[in-house]
């Protein structure tokens, strides 16, 4: 197996208002998923922990701070058109109910939506690793 072949490891945050099922989702842009809808996250760089990834993609993004992001769930993503392979793992984290994003990425997103995670499906279309997440166990 190539390097281009191995899976590559993907993190995304559930960042909710405090005391709320509100999720921060956005629309993405200029990468492959460009117009579904994701949460924040990225990469995951050589050394840095899950829950240090989502920390530094989601104030990359947002400008939000994290103060305890935690383990939340994993999903396995094969994108059939790219051929990419991303295990992402997703983080959570509250932030508070006052907390207000900024797109600091505007060429990567379209804007940040705070949406009851109940209501998460609506926001099509959903980008792959979110999609699977939602057919998951997993509940706020």
């Amino acid at each position: 197996m190539s390097a281009e072949e191995r899976p590559l490891v993907g993190v995304g945050a559930l960042i909710f208002k405090s005391g709320t099922h509100l999720c921060l989702v956005g629309r993405r842009k200029g990468s492959h998923g460009s117009g579904e809808f994701a949460l924040p996250g990225g990469h995951l760089e050589h050394g840095e922990s899950f829950e240090e990834c989502a920390a530094r993609e989601v104030l990359e993004e947002t400008g939000l701070q994290l103060d305890t992001p935690e383990y939340a769930y994993a999903v396995n993503s094969v994108f059939p058109d790219s051929g990419k392979h991303y295990v992402t793992v997703f983080c959570r984290a509250e932030v508070p109910a006052s907390a207000q994003p900024v797109n600091c990425e505007p060429d990567k997103c379209e804007g940040w939506v705070w949406v009851e995670y109940s209501d998460l499906k609506t926001c099509q279309p959903l980008f792959l690793p979110l999609a699977k997440l939602l057919d998951t166990p997993f509940r706020p």
